[in-house]
């Protein structure tokens, strides 16, 4: 039995739809806080199993005959992030489960970013714990640029601090299917895997792309970090997310978000999506 925690979430939908293509539905566990939204998983056999990482008696429940768990992890930050990341760990340690996989942050252990201390932290955490562990370290996501080519495109241009800093990016269905591949199949145990895009892009290679497919203008201007975080707070974005998006772009220009791992296309066994392709997707939807 497989477990995949967050199963409702953006990452979680794919994991299980990648899982599906590998093993029986009635072998997967959907662990997710809200069972009502995950209806369509249950039509198609999946268990589904109420998980609540705030609610540990949840979590041991939902983890019963499971022999694998991969723990997507928390949208929030700092303390409560690791309480609840905590909880996960000694609900699958007391279930017994032979494999815990996290989604963790590109170079978790070296990485500069605000964003991989809560990884590195919770890393640590499972390796005391002495469950078999795999990290998968996920790299940037495409769709953190592509899902923002609206504005882009109603206004003629991309925002951003990143200089020329590349993105080792890839869209969220590469990392879906390596989680899928290392739970499903055997020999990953105590493995970490640095997970990247095949082809790295700069911001204005990004806007360039744009042009190109939209026949419209588009350019990338490089803002000073103050008046970017300034831009972004108008948009009524919450201050902490702000100072994640200009700090991720600051150490982006200092090759934070860059790679020349391929372990993201050996795991899955094919290219990763390329910018083009990722490009296409977003301007067709």
């Amino acid at each position: 039995m497989i477990a995949v925690t967050g199963a409702t979430g953006k990452l979680g939908r794919l994991v299980i739809a990648a899982l599906l293509e590998k093993v029986p539905a009635g072998e997967i566990i959907a662990a997710v806080r809200n069972p009502e939204k995950a209806e369509e998983f249950a039509a198609l056999g999946v268990q589904v199993r109420h998980a609540d990482y705030t609610k540990p008696e949840t979590l041991t429940a939902a983890f019963a005959g499971a022999t694998k768990v991969l723990l997507i992890s928390s949208s929030e930050l700092g303390a409560p992030r690791l309480a609840q990341h905590q909880a996960v760990i000694d609900a699958a340690k007391n279930a017994g489960v032979e494999l815990l996989a996290y989604t963790s942050i590109l170079r978790a252990d070296t990485s500069i970013l605000a964003l991989a201390a809560d990884h590195k932290a919770t890393e640590k955490k499972i390796q005391e714990s002495d469950v078999p562990f795999v990290f998968l370290r996920n790299g940037w996501y495409l769709e953190n640029h592509t899902e923002q080519l609206g504005s882009a495109l109603e206004h003629g241009a991309i925002l951003g601090s990143a200089g020329d800093g590349r993105f080792a990016a890839a869209a969220r269905a590469d990392f879906a299917a390596a989680a899928a591949v290392v739970l499903s199949e055997p020999g990953h145990e105590n493995k970490i895997y640095e997970l990247a895009g095949d082809t790295s892009y700069t911001y204005s290679e990004l806007a360039a792309e744009v042009s190109r497919q939209s026949g419209k203008t588009v350019v990338y201007n490089n803002l000073p970090p103050e008046d970017y975080k300034n831009i972004l707070l108008s948009f009524h974005l919450p201050a902490e997310i702000v100072e994640i998006y200009v700090g991720s772009d600051l150490d982006a220009a200092e090759g934070e978000l860059d790679s020349d791992s391929h372990d993201l296309s050996t795991l899955t066994g094919r290219p990763t999506v390329s910018l083009a392709d990722a490009v296409t997707a977003a301007l067709a939807s």
